[in-house]
């Protein structure tokens, strides 16, 4: 791989992951409702899912995938409920948002019980992993940048960790931007507005998921 082509593949993808989508949306989400710090479990699922559907659409599965629609469809369709039934659940907790003290930490704006790491990294992965259009995207972009004169193995290693770090970077931008916000999250009608705000995203995302059409 030339220092040109891994060039441009990191333009390309940091243009790409700054997209906001649901993945960006949740980590900015949990980034104001747990902080920073805490917010780190839910970048690594969603990490740790997207390297996995690379890893598995350089095996060949996007390119089942596509022979097949109907189980593309089956999974397509799975990942749009799931989005849908967290952009309600998410709507949903703006009823338990009350006025806090200033002193108090801006997820306490929601009366809801404090979530594990583990379960904020499940969290990640489900959503990162809810739309297999990325295997797909992966299967067609990887390829690209690949030289097929020389040994496959280090070239996607490359691309991957390249990859993994812009991905990781702009997580880093939108958590961190959550977090920001998190102070304002103390008032009540300003916490209510956030989680419709999301709650209403997701459930597009998940809407406009099940209305696409390969």
């Amino acid at each position: 791989m030339t220092l040109h082509t891994w060039l441009l593949y990191v333009l390309t993808v940091c243009v790409i992951s700054a997209i906001p989508g649901p993945n960006m949306l949740l980590v900015m989400s949990h980034g104001a409702r747990h902080g920073l710090r805490r917010s780190t479990a839910t970048m690594a699922g969603c990490l740790c899912a997207l390297l996995l559907m690379m890893g598995v659409s350089a095996a060949g599965l996007g390119v089942f995938l596509k022979a097949w629609p109907t189980l593309f469809d089956g999974l397509r369709l799975a990942g749009a409920t799931y989005l849908v039934w967290l952009g309600v659940r998410t709507w949903r907790s703006a009823r338990h948002a009350s006025e806090q003290p200033a002193d108090q930490a801006p997820q306490q704006a929601f009366a809801l019980p404090q979530r594990s790491q583990w379960a904020l990294f499940r969290n990640g992965f489900a959503v990162a992993s809810s739309n297999p259009k990325a295997i797909l995207f992966a299967a067609a972009l990887l390829p690209q940048f690949i030289d097929p004169t020389a040994r496959a193995l280090p070239q996607f290693t490359t691309l991957l960790g390249s990859f993994a770090v812009i991905e990781l970077s702009w997580y880093l931008v939108y958590a961190g931007s959550g977090a920001q916000l998190g102070r304002w999250l103390r008032r009540a009608s300003v916490a209510r507005a956030f989680a419709r705000v999301t709650g209403g995203l997701f459930v597009g995302f998940g809407a406009a998921m099940a209305l696409l059409h390969e």
